[in-house]
């Protein structure tokens, strides 16, 4: 009989008409596994992972420097970070690769990877000796460059440009560009007292 009241108790508590777990305040930002793509995700069937290694140390674009700096962090872990997604409209997913130092984790390359006649093409390449990072957004390519004037560290740049690129008649259009220029107070090294 108590099993009978905890039952019809809980279905009186569906039919009132209230939102649910909605009522108790946001959802959990944690990352949740879906069965459709999210908006940055290619609508390309699904691709295998690429070595994204050996795309950037065979690419005849990349500068020999960043192909020399690029070795193992620890072990055989390289310092690369890879994203697939539709943004040449291919019928596979393009793959963006990021290489970083070891030290700080600062992108110092990205590059975008087309697949053409079973094997990919470099259509994009941005390399920076400070740092620059790209994504994918929403089926566009967003760059991500950290300005630095002298004296900057690694840690504080003096601001930050954001590019946004478009694929349009088989090549990245830059479609929007920001500029963020960052405050020197906020971070930098304290300004010494004046001695009066």
């Amino acid at each position: 009989m108590a099993v009978l009241a905890v039952v019809g108790l809980s279905l009186a508590a569906c039919s009132t008409g209230g939102s649910g777990a909605r009522d108790e305040g946001p959802a959990r930002s944690d990352p949740v596994m879906s069965s459709s793509p999210a908006p940055s995700q290619s609508t390309a069937p699904p691709q295998e992972k690429v070595d994204a290694v050996r795309l950037v140390k065979d690419d005849p674009k990349v500068s020999p420097a960043i192909k020399r700096d690029l070795k193992p962090c620890a072990g055989d872990t390289y310092p690369v970070d890879v994203s697939y997604g539709s943004l040449t409209g291919g019928s596979t997913s393009d793959v963006v690769v990021n290489v970083l130092t070891c030290a700080d984790a600062v992108g110092i390359g990205s590059y975008v990877y087309r697949a053409q006649g079973g094997g990919y093409e470099n259509v994009f390449k941005a390399e920076e000796p400070a740092s620059v990072y790209a994504e994918i957004d929403r089926g566009d390519l967003v760059v991500t460059k950290q300005l630095y004037t002298k004296g900057d560290s690694v840690t504080y740049p003096s601001g930050e440009e954001v590019i946004t690129y478009h694929w349009t008649s088989n090549h990245f259009a830059e479609t929007e560009r920001t500029r963020s220029d960052f405050s020197g107070a906020v971070g930098g090294d304290p300004t010494p007292p004046s001695a009066d």
